[in-house]
């Protein structure tokens, strides 16, 4: 069921780089077909920021992918490219849809997460803008290691460390991308759900109030 959705065979044998931080940026990692089904079943989220599935509504081209991510093959495939044990790590799972002209300001993930995935599954991306930067330091977006178009199914896979910085040029616009954390333990798991919780209610609820241009600014864009 999981070589229909994700190339695992590709993922295994691509390299693990180590510049800026060990990371690994596969495109086509979503298999076409899979991709097309994700993305008629994708859910319609106007405002910007990250949805824990809970609050959003999709269909099962989407679902699929979702079952796909929290398999034990998945986890298997990570423990052995990274080299860590994730034996009953607990997971976390959000989604974006849009993304605000004033997003994509330089970060690291919250000390809780072990390894960051984010699926890139817009269809093409032409802009200069909205694509992810790995980057050498918190100072210089421009100093960086990789350059990652967020489309076609691209898989950015990192090992959460206090120097995996990361971020990208203003993008207003839709703008999808899944994201995808093993977390430390379940009371970082709660507080991950809780804060993308609080968030998608901040933001739906400004969002009726507000045109998307003065939205809040998002915390994490990736």
């Amino acid at each position: 069921m999981i070589d229909a959705i994700l190339d695992l065979e590709a993922f295994r044998a691509a390299p693990l780089v180590r510049d800026p931080y060990q990371h690994l940026v596969l495109p086509g990692f979503v298999k076409p077909e899979a991709l097309r089904r994700l993305n008629a079943d994708y859910p319609r989220i106007e405002q910007t920021g990250s949805f824990p599935l809970e609050s959003l509504k999709f269909g099962p081209g989407f679902q699929a992918l979702v079952d796909a991510l929290e398999s034990g093959e998945f986890r298997e495939a990570f423990e052995q490219k990274f080299g860590v044990d994730l034996t009953n790590r607990p997971t976390t799972i959000t989604a974006r849809g849009r993304c605000g002209a004033r997003d994509g300001n330089i970060h690291c993930d919250s000390a809780g997460k072990i390894i960051t995935v984010l699926l890139y599954v817009n269809p093409g991306w032409d802009d200069s803008g909205g694509r992810l930067r790995l980057l050498r330091s918190r100072e210089d977006i421009n100093d960086f290691a990789a350059e990652v178009p967020p489309s076609g199914g691209t898989l950015v896979a990192f090992l959460r460390s206090d120097r995996s910085w990361h971020g990208h040029l203003p993008f207003h616009g839709e703008r999808r991308v899944i994201q995808f954390n093993w977390v430390n333990d379940t009371s970082n798991q709660r507080l991950a759900i809780f804060r993308h919780r609080l968030s998608a209610s901040v933001k739906q609820f400004f969002g009726a109030l507000r045109p998307r241009e003065s939205q809040p600014r998002d915390s994490a864009p990736l």
